[in-house]
This record gives structure tokens, C-alpha cells and sequence, in this order.
């Protein structure tokens, strides 16, 4: 089955406001840009790299360049870190970071309030990834000739956790990192 996930193109324009202030160049030099931010946009590259690995490794499998149990044994590692990660990270933001965050700058909840539907979107889109990366692990040790038709929906979902990882997190940091900078948060 295949999925259609819709993806905006960048933030609305009004949810820019602070972004236009502090533009993605200077965040490196900024005196508010502590290394608590450098470590969370530390997070988002680690999960960029974990889609890709689970998305390249899918289509290595697709393409035959990987055999059943190398693929098995690397879906099972990355997949579980990325999905357990994600929930971990988003769980944090959700109840933590953006309520701190829309308390410092009032008019940019309607960003954060679209920051946690992505996480709502991604979670839907996790799930049914693991369901059918479970279902393909298992079947490498149990069936492994029955492996190969269930790798399709694997491939469909890792790509669009990549996509919508790629949208949201560029958003997030767009949306998030000026806030924190304007109001010396997190130094």
C-alpha cells in the first residue's frame, strides 16, 4: 500500500518573523547559540542519517546488494533506534521545549502548534514503518523466501519518514533556534 504524505514547502511566511532577524548563517556565531542547541540540532542529524540508513538499506535489499539477514539484522538496529529516538525527542519537545518556548514568544504558538502535528503525522508514519519492519525481521528468521513482497511497504514508509523528517526539522530549527536566540533561552 502506498502512502501520500503532503508536505508544505517551508514555514507560512508570518511564522518567519524571527528567522528574518536571525537568519540560519548566523546562528553559528551568535553569542545565544549554546551548545544545548548545538546538541539538539546535533539530534536532527542524527535522525537525518538513521533515515538514510534505513531507506539506503532498503534499497540495497530492493536492488539486491544486500542479502536477507544483513538487511534483517541492520533493519532491526537502525529502525529501533530511529523510532525509539524519535518518540523520545518529540515526547520531550512537546511537553517540555515548546511550552517554554511559546511562553517566551506568544505569537509563534501557532508554529509550535504545527511543530507538534508534524510529530502526530511522523508518529502515524513510525508506526507503520515498525509494523512492517517487524514483520519483515521476523519473517528473515522464519520464512525468509516470504521476506522479499513485504520490503515494498518498508521502502514506502522509510521514505516518507525521510521526507517528512527533511521538511519538519528544517522548520523546527527555522522556527525554534531565532526564538531561543532573541530571548537567551537555553544558555
Amino acid at each position: 500500500m502506498t502512502h501520500t504524505i503532503p508536505l508544505r514547502q517551508g514555514l507560512p511566511d508570518e511564522m518567519q518573523v524571527l528567522l528574518r532577524a536571525y537568519p540560519r548563517d548566523t546562528w553559528p556565531d551568535h553569542p545565544n547559540f549554546a551548545r544545548s542547541v548545538r546538541n539538539w540540532m546535533g539530534a536532527h542529524e542524527t535522525f537525518r542519517a538513521l533515515s538514510g540508513y534505513v531507506l539506503d538499506d532498503t534499497e540495497a535489499y530492493l536492488d539486491r546488494r544486500l542479502d536477507d539477514q544483513d538487511y534483517a539484522a541492520r533493519l532491526a538496529k537502525y529502525g529501533h533506534v530511529l523510532v525509539r529516538n524519535l518518540h523520545g525527542h518529540h515526547h520531550w519537545e512537546d511537553t517540555k521545549f515548546f511550552p517554554e518556548l511559546g511562553a517566551a514568544e506568544r505569537n509563534l504558538i501557532p508554529g509550535l502548534d504545527l511543530l507538534e502535528a508534524d510529530h502526530t503525522a511522523l508518529d502515524a508514519t513510525l508506526e507503520r514503518f515498525t509494523r512492517s519492519a517487524n514483520r519483515v525481521v521476523q519473517l528473515a528468521q522464519l520464512s525468509p523466501a516470504d521476506m522479499s513482497p513485504e520490503v515494498p511497504e518498508v521502502h514506502d514508509s522509510a521514505r516518507d519518514i525521510a521526507a517528512l523528517l527533511d521538511r519538519h526539522l528544517s522548520d523546527e530549527e527555522d522556527l525554534v533556534v531565532p526564538i531561543i536566540l532573541h530571548h537567551q533561552l537555553r544558555r
